[in-house]
């Protein structure tokens, strides 16, 4: 019984989640690390995602049978009911918001909210299923979490926060757009108009390769505007240029196409979590930063 609850809110997501709201929460404590603080954020926010998760899958019944990757999910086999799923999601979502609530600020809580809202609203219910911009929509959800975790420690929407929310949505661009080329048969299948299945795969690599350059562009950011040290911009530039040649690799002309759009799927997992962990322990502290804006 646990286990069809467990895995209704798709704990790869959760995990993945974990380390990005953790990430921007040590980054904006500088050192000085509130443990509970950062506990009831980790906790409260996994909940909020795994409540948002349920609920898609709630939704999302009838064309993840569809759909080979999802055709096993429990809402889809019977193993648990949709009543039974929207009903766990709304206790996740309630428990998750009030942990959030109690102990965070509101400029926290509100872009938990923002981003739910965006998940469950707009794009579950909505672009998913009818827009190509569903990605994109998809990709404001998806960047939340590093800001409510940054935004919990900090108090504040500041423009590391903005930075983030920036950098976390660009990412996600190039990752979901090569799991639509290797899954791409699920997707026209069940007739989401992703863009490899709306315009074309000729179009999806480009998109890949522009959103990469940009991401690269974006994660540069940090290190110069003072939040972050060396270490963070080594590995940063380290893991985009990485990322970019081999996004590049899929212009060639006896590439393997599936193959390919898979690396580009598993390396930006290595990206963002090598970019999670290095901003969590190469931060500045304040007197870095009077220093550094001494300097300037």
């Amino acid at each position: 019984m646990f286990k069809r609850y467990l895995q209704v809110t798709k704990p790869g997501i959760i995990m993945g989640n974990l380390i990005s709201v953790a990430g921007g929460f040590l980054l904006a404590s500088r050192g000085e690390i509130d443990w509970i603080l950062m506990l009831a954020t980790v906790i409260g926010l996994s909940l909020v995602v795994a409540s948002g998760c349920a609920i898609n899958n709630y939704v999302d019944r009838d064309i993840d049978a569809k759909m080979q990757r999802t055709r096993n999910r429990v809402t889809v086999t019977g193993e648990m009911s949709g009543k039974a799923a929207f009903f766990h999601g709304v206790v996740l979502g309630l428990v998750g918001m009030a942990l959030l609530v109690y102990f965070t600020n509101w400029v926290a809580v509100s872009f938990a909210g923002f981003g739910y809202f965006v998940y469950v609203g707009l794009y579950t219910m909505y672009f998913k299923r009818k827009s190509v911009y569903g990605t994109a929509i998809g990709s404001l959800s998806g960047a939340v979490p590093p800001v409510v975790g940054y935004c919990a420690a900090a108090g504040q929407f500041d423009a590391g926060a903005a930075i983030l929310l920036l950098m976390f949505c660009i990412w996600q661009m190039p990752h979901s757009y090569a799991i639509a080329i290797f899954r791409y048969k699920d997707y026209a299948a069940a007739n989401i108009p992703v863009l490899p299945v709306a315009e074309g795969i000729t179009k999806a690599k480009r998109h890949i390769v522009l959103h990469i350059a940009l991401f690269a562009v974006v994660t540069a950011l940090l290190p110069l505007t003072g939040y972050v040290g060396v270490g963070f911009m080594v590995v940063a530039l380290a893991t985009s240029l990485w990322w970019l040649a081999m996004a590049l690799r899929g212009y060639r002309k006896d590439i393997d196409v599936n193959g390919w759009a898979r690396q580009v799927f598993f390396f930006s997992i290595i990206t963002v979590t090598a970019l999670s962990v290095t901003m969590a322990i190469d931060f500045k502290t304040p007197a870095d930063l009077l220093v550094f804006a001494s300097a300037h």
